[in-house]
């Protein structure tokens, strides 16, 4: 009971997919390391390119290197200079060849990396944080979000002893697994300490692949089912055996309505002979 868990690693598998695809046996470690300064070289060489996430993929002689960024001008740079210096600095601090794709974030406001170093740049600005988390929290839910959470933590305010605030607007189901949330960190360095920031940003529920594909397999089944004409032992032969028993009915009617008319001229003939 109260232990947190990482929004990510809690649906991996689910709805999220690892940002590190590869897998080793002894060399674990080494190729550990190696994802770790690719990913520290890109933020140092990037600082204020906006970069969310870093996807790394590996294959037999080839480190595939996914960049997602709200500004991707400043990582491309003028005529493709900037990402030719960012693969030749990964390739020499890795030893392996790289290739490098940059992924344009098409809505910054929504991706909970990109808010939590916003709201951490406006208090390393002096900026209060309560303004800093109401403006954030605005922008968010202006773009379409369903729901977003904001926690900072550190000595706020210049305070002798630190506290923790924290802002919130729609709704954040962290227990729900096909829930799509974001989550993202970020470190305010001021001069008295640093000010942790946690984002959550609830963006709708996602439907997993898995799921989607039974729920199509049981639709066609259904439209196949309905397509198909009726078998021998299906509706057809109650429909059949219903009709001679119609037919008797109308018979028996039939002889009643006959006799009827038999017996009304006996009984007519019998009450002139009585008058």
């Amino acid at each position: 009971m109260g232990q947190k868990v990482h929004p990510h690693g809690f649906r991996l598998g689910y709805i999220y997919d690892w940002k590190a695809k590869w897998f080793a046996g002894r060399a674990y470690p080494q190729l550990l390391r190696e994802d770790l300064t690719i990913r520290r070289t890109i933020s140092d060489m990037l600082p204020d390119a906006g970069i969310s996430s870093v996807e790394i993929e590996r294959n037999a002689n080839l480190v595939t290197v996914a960049v997602y960024t709200a500004r991707p001008g400043i990582v491309i740079g003028r005529g493709g200079q900037r990402v030719d210096e960012l693969r030749s600095a990964l390739e020499a601090a890795t030893g392996r060849k790289i290739r490098v794709n940059i992924n344009e974030i098409r809505i910054p406001e929504i991706d909970a990396a990109l808010v939590a170093r916003a709201v951490a740049d406006q208090i390393e600005r002096r900026i209060s944080h309560r303004r800093a988390i109401k403006q954030a929290i605005s922008r968010s839910m202006q773009r379409g979000a369903q729901g977003i959470k904001i926690k900072v933590a550190g000595r706020l305010g210049g305070s002798d002893m630190s506290r923790r605030d924290q802002g919130m607007e729609g709704r954040v189901p962290l227990h729900t697994l096909k829930a799509d949330i974001d989550y993202g960190t970020a470190e305010a360095r001021t001069t008295l300490g640093r000010i942790g920031v946690k984002v959550w940003v609830y963006k709708g529920d996602r439907i997993p692949e898995v799921a989607a594909s039974v729920k199509s397999r049981l639709a066609s089944k259904e439209r196949g089912a309905a397509a198909e004409p009726p078998s021998e032992g299906g509706q057809q032969p109650v429909k059949e055996a219903a009709e001679p028993v119609m037919s008797q009915a109308k018979g028996a009617n039939k002889a009643e309505e006959d006799t009827e008319q038999q017996s009304r001229p006996k009984a007519e003939a019998e009450e002139d002979a009585a008058t």
